[in-house]
């Protein structure tokens, strides 16, 4: 079930991925502007973002089996379904503070290493293009971090992060070979529906942190010898 909510994020975020992530796709340098090359260029570009994700994964995925090993792991997934709904509903309780200057350097400095894969035409640079592009901030990539800590696995964290990637290509690859192939109120029709369901994976995370014994929705969480185990919906032998 956690790898189709990180499907169905990618998928419908990938539509809000078109206006913020969409000019870098539609200029990556690709040598021949055929059809061919094109879609050949935008997988290898976007190989690159789910590459990221993957490995984001893989470290948020480690951060919530430790929450998970230490006993926290249900209190982790209420906490995070909440701060979800509070950046969803009330956004102006966030304070808008000003960023740390080593993020603000980091960001400085991968946007510098961006535009400089950008005067290189090759395979590689558009593979590099998108890996650095995976670390762009977004909210919605924000939120598959949420999904991977939550999995409390680092196996299942780095699975969700990446399916999440393999979400937004279909929009991310058709939005590289025309801009008009995805009609403007098509996005803004999906764009409508993704707060819905990022509320329900909010929802979702609080119902499964709450460890009410319901199978595949909030199934019951056994601490074992340091180990956290989910409680089966099996039978009991008579």
């Amino acid at each position: 079930m956690f790898l189709l909510a990180a499907i169905s994020l990618g998928f419908l975020g990938s539509f809000h991925c078109v206006g913020m992530c969409g000019p870098i796709a539609l200029a990556i340098p690709i040598k021949d502007n055929s059809f061919i090359f094109r879609l050949l260029g935008s997988s290898i570009y976007n190989l690159g973002r789910v590459v990221t994700y993957f490995i984001m994964g893989l470290l948020f995925g480690l951060i919530g089996q430790t929450f998970a090993i230490a006993g926290f792991q249900n209190i982790l997934s209420v906490t995070l379904g909440l701060l979800i709904l509070v950046v969803l509903l009330l956004p102006d309780l966030i304070p808008r503070a000003k960023q740390p200057k080593f993020i603000t350097s980091f960001l400085a400095a991968l946007k510098t290493n961006i535009r400089r894969q950008f005067g290189i035409h090759s395979n590689s640079s558009l593979f590099f293009i998108g890996l650095l592009n995976g670390l762009l901030p977004c909210g919605l990539v924000y939120m598959g971090i949420a999904g991977s800590i939550a999995t409390g696995d680092i196996i299942k964290g780095s699975l969700f992060m990446a399916t999440f990637g393999l979400g937004t290509l279909p929009a991310m690859i058709l939005v590289s070979l025309s801009q008009n192939l995805i009609s403007l109120k098509l996005r803004s029709q999906i764009r409508k529906a993704v707060p819905v369901f990022i509320g329900t994976m909010a929802l979702l995370l609080i119902l499964r942190g709450l460890n009410l014994g319901i199978p595949y929705l909030s199934p019951k969480i056994i601490n074992q010898n340091g180990n956290s185990k989910h409680q089966c919906c099996s039978k009991k032998a008579n």
